[in-house]
């Protein structure tokens, strides 16, 4: 008796990455909902990086597990949502005195804009290492160290956030799921650091 063969089909190429990248678009919107509690973005982006996590590693897991894993990152990390809302707040008063004339303002307020975009790399390289159970101090402190002995991946991680920003002067509603591309970015490079 003969048996059929069975022709056992490949997916396209390049479909996987397609599918990764559609992923990271979806992951952007739901990010962009979990933030608009306005000290939730910590939360949203580190659930983000989980659920992206699980994707790559071929994991279930979909919307209810980014929101389980939300509120569990959202315990402690409000707080990190507000003290990021601090900075922001600190680094407008040091633009507002650049402008005014001050002297010493010009250099402040550079100061104060690089000090911000350190403080946000930090933040999305926390975010992308977050697990349940984690410190969100001890993963800023880390992530704070790993921004500076790491610059070409930080560099990397605001690369994105520009993209970001120009896509936002574009097209304003793009900028929503791109966000889902910058938390990629910043697993991508936590990835490359620790195989360094």
């Amino acid at each position: 008796m003969a048996q059929a063969r069975v022709k056992v089909r490949r997916p396209a190429f390049g479909s996987e990455r397609f599918a990764v990248f559609a992923e990271c678009l979806l992951t952007g919107v739901w990010i962009a909902v979990a933030s608009l509690g306005v000290v939730t973005y910590p939360a949203a982006f580190a659930a983000g990086a989980r659920h992206l996590r699980r994707r790559i590693r071929h994991e279930a897991g979909g919307w209810r597990e980014f929101v389980a894993d939300f509120r569990t990152a959202l315990r402690r990390g409000w707080v990190v949502g507000l003290a990021g809302w601090a900075v922001a707040g600190a680094v407008w008063v040091d633009v507002l005195a650049a402008r005014a004339g001050i002297p010493g303002g010009p250099f402040v307020g550079a100061v104060g804009l690089f000090a911000l975009i350190a403080v946000v790399v930090a933040l999305l390289r926390a975010a992308a290492v977050w697990t349940p159970g984690d410190s969100w101090r001890a993963l800023l402190s880390d992530a704070g160290r790993r921004t500076l002995l790491d610059p070409v991946g930080s560099f990397l991680i605001v690369g994105g956030l520009g993209v970001v920003v120009l896509s936002a002067a574009f097209v304003a509603p793009l900028a929503v799921p791109v966000l889902g591309a910058v938390v990629a970015a910043a697993l991508a490079v936590e990835e490359r650091y620790r195989h360094r």
